[in-house]
């Protein structure tokens, strides 16, 4: 049932501790507080356009860096797709987006098919917004396709603004998340693979 597709990970580190909820058949709500501002912002717009329902609690080492913070909700969120999404029987599987962000073109494809895999491109012409380190948006890909067991193929095919390339992406992640988690009535009760089981 569409409605069951939910998942809680409570994840605890040395540094660390995450609660997450996630509803991918949702309604793009959100309630975020991760300690850093510009993330909280990337991961709103991102359960806004996937039209998740996302929850994220995090105490996090940030007095030392926003590495950890980063990476582990992107743990914590690639494990809650993975688990809403259960045997996938009767879900798309595959999802594309092309999002444009003012001067910043994007693309992201997504593949849930139990296989990690990131393809990364992005490189604006600063790689700060404030105190927020641009490349940390790498990582968070990475440890997301890595715990959802997914390829993510993600390019800024161009722009310069960081802020907004990032948006962009994270834009685009929502986008084609949103396709690849769909349940397809045609497919109902079946695997999304000739191999019968993902």
């Amino acid at each position: 049932m569409a409605n069951d597709r939910v998942a809680e990970i409570n994840r605890k580190t040395a540094e660390t501790d995450i609660v997450l909820r996630l509803n991918v058949d949702g309604k793009g709500r959100s309630t975020i507080a991760t300690g850093v501002p510009f993330f909280d912002h990337m991961l709103t717009l991102l359960a806004k356009h996937a039209m998740f329902d996302l929850d994220v609690t995090v105490k996090g080492d940030v007095d030392v860096d926003y590495h950890h913070t980063v990476e582990d909700v992107g743990i914590a969120l690639g494990e809650a797709v993975k688990t809403a999404v259960g045997d996938k029987k009767g879900m798309v599987r595959y999802g594309f987006f092309i999002l444009p962000m003012d001067e910043c073109l994007g693309r992201v494809a997504v593949d849930l098919g139990g296989r990690p895999f990131l393809a990364y491109e992005c490189a604006p012409a600063s790689l700060y917004v404030r105190d927020f380190n641009i490349l940390l948006v790498k990582e968070f890909f990475r440890a997301f396709s890595n715990s959802a067991a997914a390829n993510v193929h993600a390019k800024l095919e161009y722009g310069e603004e960081p802020h907004h390339a990032a948006e962009c992406l994270f834009k685009c992640l929502a986008r084609a998340l949103d396709q690849a988690c769909r349940l397809d009535p045609r497919a109902a009760g079946t695997v999304p693979s000739t191999k019968g089981v993902l």
